[in-house]
């Protein structure tokens, strides 16, 4: 059996309030890394505690994420 890590424990101890599902979050995803890469400040408080306690959808944000950051630049 395999040790649980410091940070798969933080996740399961992580308040999720305001709570968003999985599903919820991938309807979301999309818009939020875009506006995230777009303009630095912008906050989306229910999606980063979402991807903080999450990490399939946090693999998914960061995925999406390095494929935006290769984008052609203007």
């Amino acid at each position: 059996m395999t040790e649980p890590t410091t940070a798969s424990i933080a996740g399961l101890l992580a308040d999720t309030s305001p709570y968003l599902s999985c599903d919820d979050c991938f309807d979301r995803i999309d818009e939020y890394v875009e506006r995230r890469l777009d303009e630095p400040g912008y906050e989306d408080l229910a999606m980063q505690t979402h991807l903080a306690g999450c990490g399939a959808c946090a693999d998914e944000a960061l995925a999406l994420q390095e494929l935006l950051d290769q984008r052609p630049g203007p």
